[in-house]
């Protein structure tokens, strides 16, 4: 599987909801392996070009598949992180996220979860959910932040438009 980079139209597209859990065994040790290979700790499926609404994630206790997922409840608190993203190598910024969310999903199988992530791992979450709105965690920082990361954001345009000639 090959990461989409930024500005390729696939990253910006709200992702279906997922009916096919045949298709998501199928291809999770494919998927698994390309996060870990890019040493990533999340990846959405938008990001290998797969518009539907699962990611992967591993915040150090193992690999999970999260399929459908959909935020129930949330902290009043938000907290500032470091932030990069696969499909945006190179950058990184500090994002404010909520502490702590409850997220209801299901598992490659279809099993429904409700699930508490709290720090690092709300973050992963968070991060790789916006994925599937088309929302990059650059679309969070301030407008004054955003243009000085104007020239490295063009320069992954570019990379990503001779990749594709």
């Amino acid at each position: 599987m090959k990461i989409r980079l930024f500005g390729d139209p696939i990253l910006r597209k709200k992702a279906k909801e997922v009916s096919d859990f045949d298709y998501i065994q199928s291809i999770k040790e494919e998927f698994l392996k390309t996060m870990y290979l890019d040493d990533g700790v999340g990846l959405a499926a938008p990001q290998v070009g797969i518009s539907l609404r699962f990611f992967a994630m591993d915040d150090g206790n193992g690999p999970m598949i999260i399929v459908n997922p959909e935020i129930i409840d949330h902290s009043e608190e938000k907290e500032l992180g470091e932030e990069g993203c696969l499909s945006l190598p190179g950058i990184f910024a500090d994002v404010l996220r909520y502490k702590w969310i409850k997220l209801r999903y299901q598992d490659e199988y279809g099993k429904i979860h409700e699930q508490l992530f709290e720090g690092y791992s709300a973050r992963i979450v968070q991060h790789e959910r916006d994925h599937l709105d088309g929302i990059l965690f650059i679309d969070h920082l301030p407008t004054n932040i955003r243009k000085q990361l104007a020239p490295e954001l063009a320069k992954i345009s570019k990379m990503r438009l001779e990749e594709t000639k």
